[in-house]
């Protein structure tokens, strides 16, 4: 009987645990908005060479948050972020599309 006890007892110790997070507090009033990702400032920069400068300047002018650079067959996450800006690449390293979420 103790021999099918001991597995489970090693088990429980490798059960996750749940960290609790209190609900954030709403934004205050005039930040609503800020962080919302746009693309159309960015349509001179396909076809432009991946770069730090490139995605320094391709935030700034979108307004989003964060940025992730998409290679060809990259597995990526399917959540949207509105804040987020996606920036396609080609196996050359050169911007093929801009995304937001």
């Amino acid at each position: 009987m103790i021999r099918y006890l001991f597995p489970l007892v090693a088990l429980a110790g490798c059960t996750p645990t749940v960290a609790t997070q209190e609900p954030s507090a709403p934004p205050e009033a005039g930040t609503l908005g800020e962080g919302l990702c746009k693309i159309e400032p960015l349509a001179d920069l396909v076809g432009s060479a991946a770069s730090s400068d490139l995605a320094a300047e391709a935030l700034r002018r979108s307004g989003a948050r964060a940025m992730r650079w998409i290679a060809p067959d990259s597995a990526v996450t399917m959540d949207f972020r509105p804040d987020r800006l996606n920036v396609d690449i080609d196996a050359g390293g050169k911007v093929t599309r801009f995304r937001c979420g």
